[in-house]
């Protein structure tokens, strides 16, 4: 049993729940120490509210409670169309395999945003979308969002929430980076201004490293596509994977900064990760390692500004 999910068994149904004065603000005390979050916003009210409702009616507090409560407001449906079906994937797919050797097809750009030259963030991996989607509907006129996912499920589904939602400024495409994300942000109208590596599939077998996202033709083509003072943010809950990222990116000094060099109040440990995310909220892998008590492995770069 993990020792978070026992942690928070015991509150429940070990004396924690033994007085009616029990309230909100405790449950969100736990949450808060069970993510190694300290102060910061992801204990919300609806985080407590999830807490307290899960200890009235005595069940057990998980991760996807978590992640449910922190993405409420984007209110997404529960039901998917019949045609997208059930969705179940597997964790980790060979992006090596011949089936996403071919490059992705270039959207038109006026199609896919309302406005295609607004600044674009890109995301490498990204998963369910919740995140991007979160990110879209709170700036909406500030930036396009595209989220670059290998899972053609995980695509489809992203896309039918947007469509729900009614955004016109993201996107998700089915598509392997390695091959596909130069052809893609060359041909965007508008500048590249934050590209971000979240948790990727991790491919621990040293024979695997090769099928990791984060190789060198990736790193320099994100380079050459990023604006003067765009960023790039990588993260992981694994210390293998972050450590091959930073080394990627490190090695390319040069061009980028780190952002603690760049600005005094970005905030890191003794051995340069980032104290915080930048993102004003969690993704739903960092949701799920922080509740079993995993570390997140932060690092925020920005390309040189020349004069």
């Amino acid at each position: 049993m993990a020792a978070s999910s026992f942690c928070l068994q015991r509150f429940f149904h070990g004396g924690g729940l033994g007085s009616r004065g029990t309230t909100n603000e405790a449950l969100c005390a736990l949450v808060r120490r069970q993510s190694s979050l300290s102060s910061r916003h992801y204990c919300s009210k609806r985080v407590a509210a999830c807490a307290a409702a899960a200890a009235k009616h005595r069940i057990y507090l998980r991760s996807p409670d978590l992640v449910a409560s922190e993405y409420a407001e984007l209110n997404l449906p529960h039901q998917v169309s019949e045609e997208l079906g059930h969705i179940r994937i597997r964790q980790h797919v060979n992006p090596l395999s011949a089936c996403f050797s071919m490059p992705v097809e270039v959207p038109d750009w006026n199609e896919v945003f309302r406005d295609p030259t607004l600044p674009l963030m890109v995301d490498i991996g990204s998963g369910s979308g919740r995140f991007l989607i979160w990110l879209a509907k709170r700036h909406p006129e500030v930036r396009n969002y595209l989220g670059l996912e290998i899972r053609q499920k995980l695509v489809n589904r992203a896309d039918f929430w947007v469509k729900e939602l009614a955004l016109d400024n993201v996107h998700f495409l089915f598509a392997n980076a390695m091959v596909s994300f130069n052809q893609l942000v060359s041909t965007y109208p508008g500048p590249l201004v934050l590209v971000s590596i979240l948790c990727p599939d991790p491919h621990f077998k040293k024979r695997h490293h090769k099928r990791r996202v984060v190789q060198k033709p990736l790193v320099d083509s994100i380079i050459h596509n990023l604006m003067p003072g765009g960023q790039i943010f990588i993260q992981s809950d694994v210390l293998e994977v972050a450590l091959d990222m930073r080394y990627q990116f490190d090695a390319e000094g040069d061009v980028l900064h780190h952002m603690d060099a760049l600005d005094q109040s970005v905030l890191c440990d003794q051995e340069g990760w980032l104290l915080s995310s930048p993102m004003g909220i969690r993704t739903e892998r960092e949701i799920h390692a922080e509740f079993e008590g995993a570390r997140i492995y932060r690092r925020m770069y920005q390309k040189r500004i020349y004069n």
